[in-house]
């Protein structure tokens, strides 16, 4: 299997869901290079799109409409302002009109030329098709697979995967287990981001890596900031009430006055945090991105929106907390060691609810947290590993049943959920002898994949059972 890089792993997009509204709108978006490539973009004048499977049954509360439309409309998720969002979408719905990779405005009425389908397509869970209709020119199909993490695949693609497989150069380290990636850190005696930095050097230069582990970094701690000052109630109907700017009101009290980021930080290093307060600030930090991630935020996905906000709550303890000296090194080696682990989890299970249920995103996650905060309290590559084996081994079989097929409820609470697991799991694995560990990182990887199979579908994403129809909107 081909090298699934940390910037793969850790995507800047749009909330609420990466499987949901940041792959549908990528999926928009190679749909229209496909157009060009055929030279039919120009002569287009209708497009519709289906949902299916768990992009049907959840997409409304995913907005994966919204994205698929945004996506056609030529914006970037990555860059488009957010603020602009609703204003898109409205002009969309009240003119009948989309402008189609933002060139000329065709005919388009989002209650009938979206559909959703609740049928699931054989090859994945989570499937949308386009289909263009013009003058002068045949029909056109053309369906895409939104697989987790925002990650779109075809499910005939192989002239493409040749094309790719052709273009990558090999890597210094090349691995496809855990146990791979272990036996190169302790030959060459070398830290997990240690290896990773120089796999990542064959795909982009030493520079880039820096710019751009910071720059996620930097959409991260925004995306905190912005929730723990934000107060009111999410959209979408359920009526949730923000909680992280009450928490962060109570834990601030009286503080010094700050603008930024920056001074926030210090404000909150200046202050005495007990036991107690560790584990409030970590759930105010994680309850905070991903209520950001709910109401349609710039987020990054980790390895997922939905589980957006456990490594930023967990590399914000270490640095406003844990170890204030900290800084842009320590940052990115954390950033390295829990992409790459993502990755694993990626290549040998799935990292998409709508496929293994909420383990593939919170447990992954909570994974990848445990493993960047063991590397950066010391721990060996060993323990790393054993980190991020507790931390999902105590997520396994956890399923994905939103109420109103929101990403709210109880999304949010898991993150926090799962960023205080990661810190404990890392605890365990500094006690830990590597030579009395039972279970490794792969094994449990297999496990989860293997749990995910066999998981009643109605538990993956579908809104079909569990609190999704227990709790209903009306009961909110």
């Amino acid at each position: 299997m081909e090298y699934v890089s940390v910037f793969e792993m850790l995507k800047i997009g749009v909330g609420p869901s990466s499987s949901h509204t940041l792959g549908p709108w990528r999926a928009a978006e190679a749909f229209l290079k496909e157009l060009r490539q055929r030279q039919i973009l120009e002569k287009v004048q209708h497009v519709r799109v289906d949902l299916y499977g768990s992009l049907s049954l959840t997409g409304k509360g995913h907005a994966t409409d919204l994205a698929a439309m945004l996506g056609l409309s030529g914006t970037d998720p990555e860059y488009i302002p957010v603020d602009s969002i609703s204003t898109i979408i409205s002009q969309i719905g009240k003119d009948k009109k989309l402008h189609l990779a933002g060139e000329r405005f065709i005919d388009f009425d989002p209650a009938t030329d979206v559909v959703f389908n609740k049928k699931f397509l054989p090859f994945h869970a989570n499937g949308i098709t386009f289909t263009t209709t013009g003058e002068a020119i045949e029909d056109y199909a053309s369906t895409f697979y939104s697989i987790g993490g925002g990650f779109i695949v075809k499910e005939k693609s192989e002239e493409g995967a040749a094309e790719k497989k052709e273009e990558q150069r090999p890597f210094p380290y090349e691995f496809e287990s855990a146990k791979e990636l272990l036996a190169h850190c302790q030959r060459e005696e070398k830290n997990i981001s240690d290896i990773i930095f120089e796999d990542e050097k064959t795909l982009r230069e030493e520079a880039k890596i820096h710019s751009e582990l910071l720059r996620i970094w930097h959409t991260m701690i925004e995306c905190a900031y912005i929730g723990c000052h934000t107060e009111g109630t999410l959209p979408g109907g359920l009526n949730v009430r923000r909680r992280a700017f009450d928490i962060h009101k109570k834990l601030m009290g009286e503080h010094l006055p700050y603008t930024n980021f920056e001074g926030w930080l210090g404000a909150i290093r200046q202050k005495k945090v007990d036991f107690r307060e560790i584990l409030k600030w970590v759930t105010c930090f994680s309850l905070a991105v991903n209520e950001v991630n709910a109401s349609l935020g710039r987020v990054v996905t980790a390895p997922t929106n939905g589980s957006s906000g456990v490594i930023p709550a967990v590399l914000l303890y270490y640095l406003a907390i844990d170890n204030p000296q900290a800084g842009d090194r320590e940052i990115e080696r954390f950033l390295l060691t829990s992409g790459i682990i993502g990755s694993l989890f990626k290549k040998g299970a799935t990292i998409s609810a709508a496929m293994g249920g909420c383990q593939a995103e919170i447990g992954v996650s909570s994974a990848m947290a445990a493993a960047g905060l063991c590397e950066l309290w010391g721990g060996t590559p060993e323990q790393v590993m054993i980190a991020a084996e507790i931390a999902m081994e105590h997520h396994l079989g956890l399923t994905c049943d939103p109420i109103g097929g929101l990403v709210q409820i109880p999304c949010i609470e898991r993150n926090a959920m799962g960023a205080i697991k990661a810190i404990n799991a890392a605890e365990l694995a500094l006690d830990t002898d590597p030579k009395n560990a039972k279970v490794p990182l792969d094994k449990v990887i297999q496990t989860m994949w293997q749990t995910a199979q066999d998981m009643n579908t109605k538990y993956k994403e579908t809104s079909e059972a569990g609190l999704a129809v227990a709790v209903s909107m009306a009961d909110c």
